[in-house]
Parts: structure tokens; sequence; C-alpha cells
């Protein structure tokens, strides 16, 4: 039996996507594959709820869409703010670093978030061209305010941008572009958007386009650049073909078969993040009755899509995950720097919640029940 995968991206993906991302291979310029493209970029905007955001569908890893903030929203030497909540802030913030902007952060307690009032207190004391978030932070499980921060912004700053990094929290967590003025959402295509990895995956809106358009100097990334993307973007979704490089074929195949379950299949949007919330209900509770204690500080800002615990006194990841391996799950070992060894963190996002028949959240919670017992008594010999 191959084990479970309970951690958080890359997550599990529906049959029917596998079976796409296996279509023939073909010309990223063929009559077939033109509307594929174009329903990619359509369908986009219904998750992020959107009718006037710009998708760019490209080959990367979600971090190019840090490369692709840095290098055509920012020019170098201009001021950035970093909400950071945990290794991805850190990360985002070198990335716009290397390209050249003046960067400040303002970095919460381990396991909290940003206050909106530092926030605003940053904010009147300079003009920052864009603030950047991670809205689910997959190092601590912290979900952060995205409607109060770009809220925050709006008030004290209308000019500022307000970009959210939804790697891990794109089709997990509401995110309503839209109506809370967000003008970047960066995200990847192998955790709630339920694709294998290998599209990076970016929705700019008409205020961040026009910030693009009205740039001194040219964006200082030659792959990246949306002087290159743009066009291309805006060709496919008319219906023609066009080319700067070429597009991951089989995973936009992919891709497709997976928002057109999102989109358009049962249980809709709405349903699908009602889920993930009451998956993310089930898993917590189950580890409050085994003394787990969350990272996340607050119940009110942990994540949906994720959950990340730290283990008992005494309990290392060693004496746990070769435990629940063996009772065909896996779930992944921490990450933030300064607490690495001492918690683990467990993925319940798209089929494994949505498809509840599976029966993955009960397991997960059997088998975490199971693995801290034995670790605990194993501690008593």
């Amino acid at each position: 039996m191959t084990p479970g995968c309970s951690i958080p991206g890359p997550i599990e993906v529906a049959d029917d996507v596998l079976y796409a991302n296996a279509h023939p291979s073909m010309s990223h310029v063929s009559a077939e594959f033109v509307p594929v493209l174009g329903d990619c970029i359509r369908m986009t905007r219904e998750v992020l709820l959107t009718t006037t955001g710009q998708p760019f569908l490209i080959a990367g890893s979600g971090t190019l869409g840090w490369d692709q903030v840095a290098s055509n929203l920012v020019e170098p030497g201009e001021d950035v703010l970093v909400l950071n909540t945990g290794y991805f802030g850190d990360s985002f913030a070198d990335c716009l670093q290397t390209y050249g902007a003046k960067v400040d952060q303002i970095t919460a307690e381990v396991g909290g978030v940003v206050s909106q009032a530092d926030i605003e207190s940053a904010l009147k004391t300079k003009k920052y061209k864009i603030v950047t978030f991670t809205h689910v932070d997959t190092s601590t499980g912290v979900l952060s305010d995205a409607k109060s921060i770009a809220e925050t912004v709006k008030k004290v700053s209308p000019e500022t941008l307000t970009a959210l990094d939804g790697v891990c929290s794109v089709a997990s967590e509401e995110i309503r572009m839209d109506d809370w003025g967000i003008d970047v959402v960066l995200t990847a295509s192998q955790k709630g958007l339920g694709t294998p990895p290998g599209l990076s995956i970016l929705v700019a809106s008409e205020k961040a386009i026009k910030v693009f358009e009205n740039r001194k100097i040219p964006p200082n990334s030659y792959y990246a650049s949306w002087k290159k993307w743009l066009p291309i973007m805006q060709a496919y979704e008319k219906g023609s073909p066009a080319y700067f490089a070429t597009p991951p074929v089989n995973l936009i195949y992919a891709y497709h078969a997976s928002l057109t379950r999102i989109t358009k299949g049962s249980p809709s949007l709405g349903e699908r993040l009602q889920l993930h919330r009451e998956a993310s209900k089930k898993i917590k509770a189950a580890a409050r009755e085994l003394g787990l204690k969350q990272v996340p500080l607050d119940e009110n800002f942990a994540a949906n899509g994720m959950s990340a615990f730290y283990f008992p006194d005494g309990v290392t990841a060693p004496d746990v995950l070769p435990r629940l391996f063996k009772k065909d799950v896996i779930v992944a070992a921490g990450l933030h720097k300064a607490m690495k060894e001492k918690y683990f963190r467990i993925g319940h996002m798209g089929i494994s919640v949505v498809d509840e028949q599976r029966g993955d959240i009960d397991k997960v919670i059997a088998s975490m029940k199971e693995a801290i017992g034995q670790a605990i008594e194993s501690k008593k010999v």
C-alpha cells in the first residue's frame, strides 16, 4: 500500500487530474491546447473571486511568484514592507532584496501574527511601494488576516500595493481579491489547487498592472518579466497562440481538470472552504485531546488547510514520524529555524478533505493518537 500523504503540499490529487496530466504531449500552440490554457486563466479568476485580475500561469514553483513581484512591481531602491510570520516571510524578503528593494520587516513572534497597529504605524513612518505577507506560512500554520491587512493599507497608504503569498492558502482559505482590494495573489499548483507541482500561478490587479506599466526602468528579470508574459496570457485568453517560453502543457491539462472540479463541480467553492474549516477543527480537537499544543498562539489565526503541533515533552520526530509511516500516514517535520526539531505539520487540504468517503481525516487522527501514545509509552521504559 502507498502511504497516504498528509503533508502540507505537494498533496495527493484526484484520479482525473492524474489522467489529465498523462495527456499525450502536444504543441503549446496547437488548436486543441489554446482553449485549455485560456479556460485555466478564466477559472483561476473564479477561484480568487476577481473579475478584473490578470492571471499569469508560468512553468515554475511558487517561488517564481516572489520573483515576479520583486522584478515587475518594485524598482531598485524602493521601499517594501514584509509582514513576517515564519520561514517564507524570510525568503520573500530575501528575494526582494536580491532585486534591489530596500526591505523593512515586521516580524511576529513564533506562532503569532503582525498586529494591525504595527502595520499602521510602519505605513505612517515611510512610503512603501508594496506590503507583502504570507497568508498561511507553511512553517508555522499561522493564518494572517488578509482582509484586515488590505483594509489597513488602503486606509493609511492607498497608493501602496498589497501582495498576498497564497501558496498554502488558495482554495483552502477564503480569498476575495476584488472585495478586499488585494493587488497580487501568488500561489502554486501543488497544494489547495490539487495539481502536481511545477506551475507558478499569480494574479495581478488592474492597479498592479498599471504600476508595472509605469515603471521607470524595464523589469530586472528576463524569465519573470511581465513584459514578456502579459501578451502571452492575453493572447491565449482571446483564443490565439503566442510564444515566449514553452508552457508545461501536460500540467496545464491537469490544472484544467482540477479547476473544473473546484469551480464547476460539487462541492462548490464555498462548500469546499467550509469542508476545510470542519476538517481543521476535527484534527485540532483531536490534538487537544492528546495534550498537543498548536504552534499558532491563537485559534483565530490557525490555518484551515494545515496544522502544526509541538511534540509532547521528551518526544521527538524520530519517535513519531516512523510510527506514522508504518500506519501509511506521512506528515511533515518542522521547518521553522527557531524550533525545527520540536514540532510537526499535518496537511489537510484538497481531495483528502473534499472527498469524505476516503476517510483520510479519520485515519490521520486515529494514527496520530496511536503513534503519539506509543511514543510516550516508549519513553517510560
